[in-house]
C-alpha cells in the first residue's frame, strides 16, 4: 500500500513538472500558409507575371495569377482603375503577407496599363 501510494505521487509530481514542456521543431516560416509554402507562392506569380502583357483584361490576370492578395479599386477621369497585388518577394519573416511583399498590376478601363512600383506610383 505504502509503495502504491509512493508511486501515485510520484507520477502526480512528475506530471505536473512536465506540464510546462513544450518542444518546437521547424524555423516556423516553411509551411506559413498552411496550403504551400511562401516561397513557392512567391516563384509562382514572379513566373506569371512575367507572362501578363498591356492590354491583357482583369479576368485573363485574375485566371493566370489567381486571387490577388490585396486589391484597390476607384474611379480616375472617368476611367475604373483596379490595382491587385500579388506576393513575390519576402521583406519580413512574420508569416503575414504585406503589400511591401508584393508587386501590383494596374489594370484601368479593364486592360492591363503597367505592372510593379513605377506603374502604380503613375496612377
Amino acid at each position: 500500500m505504502k509503495n502504491n501510494l509512493l508511486s501515485l505521487a510520484f507520477f502526480g509530481i512528475a506530471s505536473i513538472g512536465l506540464t510546462g514542456c513544450v518542444i518546437n521543431v521547424g524555423d516556423d516560416e516553411s509551411d506559413w500558409d498552411h496550403n504551400g509554402s511562401w516561397e513557392t507562392t512567391q516563384e509562382s506569380n514572379r513566373e506569371n507575371l512575367a507572362r501578363i502583357s498591356l492590354g491583357m483584361s482583369r479576368d485573363q490576370v485574375t485566371t493566370l495569377m489567381g486571387t490577388a492578395d490585396f486589391n484597390e479599386a476607384y474611379i480616375q477621369q472617368d476611367k475604373e482603375v483596379h490595382v491587385l497585388f500579388y506576393r513575390t518577394q519576402r521583406m519580413k519573416g512574420d508569416g503575414k503577407t504585406t503589400k511591401n511583399e508584393c508587386t501590383p498590376v494596374v489594370i484601368s478601363n479593364n486592360a492591363v496599363v503597367g505592372w510593379g512600383e513605377k506603374a502604380y506610383s503613375k496612377i
